[in-house]
């Protein structure tokens, strides 16, 4: 799927101008309140017209202002899932999910409802009022009725935001999964890094009106390390948990990970803030830490005070941040052979 955007749309002293092409699946649109996300998701799904350019999906024009083009909304074949889910109130889950399918003609239907909603975890909800749903189930269902109406692409606003830890750990999953197995393009909406992280691939950043500067999620994450106060955070799926004693011992590619927090059969994503790991030129001969990984140094970034140390390992790749002068006194170059050190309780469960 190709999206190309040349449009401007203004709104009093503020000035949307976007200016991108983009041929990616999995995309994120990341930026604060006010910076223009919503103002180009409107223009994307035909809800708002721009004052002049042009946009087209898949080489297919919905807007042209030279050619007098601007397909409306329910033509553009174009998702959208707010915030809010706006279920249809009087009607059952199933009613709602089939809503745009029986809309949509036979030939464009590339998606089994049965699939989706088993996807889904939907199929013993489907005789329910949508009223009687949690915010997190009720989440579910819009994204899989706007994907039962096979879209061309689908824009996501912020679909998280309002829910807390514990729901964002319940969606995430099945957001992730049904991207990944229906492979249907869409464009992700958030002001949070971690969801950008899990969901997308590639980056717009739109800066003051100015939608042109893009770069890849693991690019923003690594930035961040020293533009906001924060660590950079590595996502590590873990697997096969099984309880020892007071712990629990998960399998990361070729190593063992001891963690106090438990986990479920099959993958678990975890969190782990770069300034956990602390590097050793030798083995430690005695730690209070559960985790001793054998490492070596495979990229060195950062400015300022802060320094990320790109280590590679036999479970798969990991950050660390550390200061200038722990990169001097270990003398930590590429190629250097490390020991990184993690405690049990370093690591934080996402889903």
């Amino acid at each position: 799927m190709l999206l190309e955007v040349s449009a401007e749309k203004r709104f009093g002293n503020f000035l949307l101008d976007a200016e991108f092409a983009l041929d990616c699946k999995r995309c994120g649109i990341f930026g604060p309140s006010g910076s223009g996300k919503s103002t180009l998701v409107h223009m994307l799904a035909g809800l708002l017209k721009p004052d002049r350019g042009k946009i087209s999906i898949a080489g297919t024009p919905v807007f042209d202002a030279a050619r007098g083009i601007n397909i409306p909304p329910e033509k553009r074949r174009v998702g959208l899932v707010f915030q809010h889910s706006h279920l249809f109130p009087n009607m059952s889950v199933q009613a709602n999910l089939y809503y745009g399918w029986r809309r949509t003609r036979k030939s464009d239907r590339k998606i089994g409802p049965g699939a989706l909603t088993t996807a889904l975890n939907l199929d013993h909800l489907l005789k329910r009022d949508v009223n009687s749903l949690s915010g997190g189930e009720r989440r579910r269902v819009a994204v899989g009725r706007t994907l039962l109406a096979c879209p061309r692409l689908i824009l996501l606003d912020e679909p998280l935001t309002g829910l807390d830890a514990e729901l964002k750990s319940q969606i995430m999953p099945y957001l992730k999964k049904v991207f990944t197995e229906f492979d249907v393009p869409m464009l992700f909406i958030s002001h949070s890094l971690q969801e950008m992280r899990l969901m997308t691939d590639e980056v717009l950043i739109p800066e003051n009106g100015c939608c042109r500067k893009r770069m890849s999620t693991e690019e923003l994450a690594r930035s961040s390390m020293t533009s906001v106060p924060r660590s950079y955070v590595n996502l590590l799926t873990l697997r096969r948990p099984q309880a020892h004693n007071d712990i629990w011992i998960y399998s990361w590619g070729d190593e063992k990970l001891r963690l106090i927090e438990p986990g479920e059969p099959g993958d678990n994503l975890f969190e782990l803030g770069a300034s956990d790991i602390t590097l050793f030129k030798r083995h430690p001969e005695a730690t209070s830490a559960r985790n001793i990984l054998p490492c070596k140094v495979v990229e060195i970034f950062g400015s300022g005070g802060r320094v990320g140390v790109e280590l590679e390992g036999g479970g798969g790749r990991l950050v660390s941040q550390i200061v200038h002068e722990s990169v001097r006194e270990l003398d930590i170059q590429n190629g250097s052979e490390l020991f990184a050190v993690i405690k049990a309780s370093a690591f934080r469960k996402i889903c």
